[in-house]
């Protein structure tokens, strides 16, 4: 299935994308708050960096929450919403790991920079869908 093809299944049922966003960001929640601060010698990323940026996903996953038990016609905004506080999430998580550059570990980076691929890319496809909603 292209991406296309993703995104028109999607718009066809937004509410789905609200379940998506969800489950990613209580996966992102146990991985920064539970799964990398065990490894945290690996990872190379401080313990409370971690508990930090664990904690916008878990409001993130309540705001997923609210949002899909809206309205079809609220859907529009609040998918415009969810996208801006995952951009702004991405920007945070980059900031807050600059100031430990030395201690990052590859490993760490790769997480990070990973898990910030795979959530604006989500973010794009919210916009877009919120946008076709809106027209």
């Amino acid at each position: 299935m292209s991406l296309k093809q993703i995104i028109n299944t999607l718009e066809k049922n937004p509410k789905k994308l609200f379940l998506i966003d969800g489950i990613g960001a209580l996966v992102s929640a146990f991985l920064l708050g539970v799964v990398l601060v065990k490894l945290q010698l690996l990872f190379g990323i401080p313990s409370g960096k971690l508990y930090f940026l664990a904690v916008f996903p878990l409001v993130f996953a309540g705001y997923d929450c609210f949002a899909y038990l809206q309205a079809r016609q609220k859907q529009a905004k609040l998918l415009k919403g969810i996208a801006m506080c995952n951009l702004v999430y991405c920007f945070i998580s980059l900031g807050a790991l600059l100031t430990h550059l030395e201690m990052i570990t590859i490993l760490g980076w790769t997480y990070i920079l990973s898990e910030i691929l795979v959530v604006s890319s989500l973010a794009l496809v919210e916009f877009n869908i919120a946008q076709k909603l809106l027209s």
